[in-house]
C-alpha cells in the first residue's frame, strides 16, 4: 500500500525525507514535487528501479528517464567532457526548468535505458526536491503520469495516475504552470532543443548561438 506524507511540514520533514531515502535505497519508487511538475523517482543507478519507474508509466526502454542532481558539480561526475558551453549553462540556468543531454561518463555503471551514451540532466530549484536529493544522490526522475495523459501538477493527480506502483507519495502543494523542463541537446554535432519550455530558444542563444529550434 503506497503511504502519502505532506512534505511542507516542517516538523516531520526531516524524517520523512530519511524515510524516503530509506525507500530509494531499497529499489521503491516515490513521486516528488519539483520546480516545474511531479516526478516520479528511482535510484539512477539500480537498474531494477529505473525499469519498474519506466513500467509504472507505460514506457519502454527506448524512452529513458532524465536524473536529478542535488548540485550543479555532480555533473562532473555524470558528463563526459563537460566544457564551457555545459558550465556556462549551468551558471546561468541551474537550479531551473532546464534538463542538458549530453554525453554520459563511460565508467557509470548504471542502466536507464536505450541511452546511446547520453545522459539527461537537470538540477531542479525546489527546496524539498533539493534536499531529498542532498541524501540520496542523483535520481531518475521522469513526469509524474503515464504515457500520453498531462503531467501532475499535484500529488493527488500522481496518485490517481501511478496508485499502488510508487511506495511515498511526497505532498509539496500544486504546481501551478504544469510545463516541463525546456530540454537541449548537446550530444550531437549540432545543439538542439529537443522539448520547448519555460526557458526559450532566445534566452538559450545567449550561450549556444548556433542552436536549433524544436522545428529544425
Amino acid at each position: 500500500m503506497s503511504r502519502r506524507f505532506d512534505v511542507t511540514q516542517a516538523d516531520i520533514r526531516d524524517l520523512v525525507l530519511d524515510e524516503c531515502a530509506r525507500v530509494v535505497e531499497a529499489g521503491n519508487l516515490l513521486v516528488i514535487p519539483t520546480d516545474t511538475v511531479y516526478g516520479i523517482a528511482a535510484d539512477a543507478f539500480n537498474a531494477s528501479a529505473v525499469a519498474a519507474l519506466l513500467t509504472a508509466k507505460g514506457r519502454g526502454r527506448n524512452m529513458p528517464p532524465p536524473v536529478l542532481v542535488p548540485r550543479a558539480e555532480t555533473v562532473f561526475g555524470l558528463v563526459d567532457g563537460v566544457d564551457e558551453t555545459v558550465l556556462a549553462l549551468t551558471a546561468k540556468f541551474w537550479p531551473g526548468p532546464l534538463t542538458i543531454i549530453a554525453n554520459a561518463q563511460p565508467s557509470l555503471d548504471w542502466d536507464l535505458g536505450d541511452t546511446h551514451g547520453t545522459v539527461a540532466v537537470r538540477m531542479p530549484d525546489d527546496e524539498y526536491a533539493l534536499a531529498l536529493l542532498g541524501r540520496t544522490g542523483p535520481l531518475a526522475v521522469s513526469s509524474a503520469n503515464t504515457t500520453g495523459e498531462p503531467a501532475a501538477t499535484s500529488a493527488d493527480a500522481a496518485q490517481d495516475m501511478l496508485g499502488s506502483d510508487v511506495e511515498i507519495y511526497l505532498d509539496g502543494g500544486g504546481r501551478d504552470s504544469g510545463q516541463s523542463s525546456t530540454i537541449i541537446d548537446l550530444s550531437g554535432d549540432v545543439p538542439r532543443i529537443v522539448r520547448n519550455g519555460p526557458i526559450t530558444a532566445e534566452q538559450l542563444r545567449e550561450i549556444v548561438p548556433d542552436l536549433r529550434d524544436l522545428d529544425g
